[in-house]
């Protein structure tokens, strides 16, 4: 897979307890990885400089990476202050990570002080200004609302994920997904949960700039998450000749 408007990319999550650990795991990730996603907020004192040593001893090929340091009320596990953990953020764009994610409910300043990062490193990294809801899916009105506030805090790709109470709050979510590329900007959106999974299939359909899914049963990074295996098996089985 690569990026184009008729392929998607498939993001693998790697959630680790050590350094080590992730090692490992972004050994066996790529492939099948488009994109490997390290969160290192489960890594406890995640050792930036052995893993982009690693990285660019090509242990992962030329997988690029997104560093992600997720918020506690977002569904991260960083134990830290808000400063120690944008300044892991800010230690990815100088060690030359492809993407870093950042929340849009981080403090402005930070927020602004990432993007100047990204910007006098050529913006040779890509920002994500992503925003979770783990206990519903919001109105329509305000997830296009929270998408327009990600492009005003500067994303160059906003990811929006909310959790599914209905079947219908799918479409609250996908709907996202043409209204941002009618504004020409790249979004990742999808439901979590057991009801949004169809979002997950549907996403990539729509033109979301990736998809996420774990290595195997037991290493997802939100709930509702597919394997690797099952979204290849299903988009397999909706690519075959009728």
């Amino acid at each position: 897979m690569g990026e184009s408007e008729d392929r998607f990319m498939l993001c693998i999550p790697i959630i680790a307890k050590t350094s080590e650990e992730a090692l490992i795991k972004i050994r066996e990730c790529s492939p099948p990885a488009d994109i490997i996603e390290l969160r290192i907020d489960s890594i406890i004192n995640a050792d930036m400089n052995r893993l982009f040593n690693a990285k660019r001893a090509r242990v992962c090929g030329n997988t690029p990476f997104i560093i992600t340091n997720r918020k506690r009320d977002e569904g991260g596990n960083f134990r830290g202050s808000e400063r120690q953990r944008v300044d892991l953020l800010l230690k990815a764009v100088e060690l030359g990570a492809e993407y870093v994610d950042i929340e849009l409910s981080t403090e402005d300043a930070l927020i602004e002080e990432l993007l100047q990062t990204v910007r006098s490193h050529d913006n040779q990294t890509r920002l994500i200004v992503s925003s979770h809801d783990f206990s519903k899916t919001p109105s329509e009105a305000r997830l296009k609302a929270r998408f327009n506030e990600c492009i005003e805090a500067g994303a160059g790709i906003v990811k929006i994920a909310a959790y599914a109470r209905s079947v219908e709050d799918n479409l609250k979510v996908l709907s996202l997904i043409p209204y941002g590329r009618r504004k020409e900007k790249k979004i990742i959106a999808f439901c979590m949960g057991k009801l949004g999974r169809i979002s997950r299939v549907a996403a990539p359909l729509l033109g979301s700039y990736l998809s996420f899914a774990s290595i195997e049963r037991g290493y997802e990074s939100a709930p509702g998450q597919m394997t690797v295996s099952e979204m290849k098996e299903i988009f397999r089985i909706l690519n075959e000749n009728d």
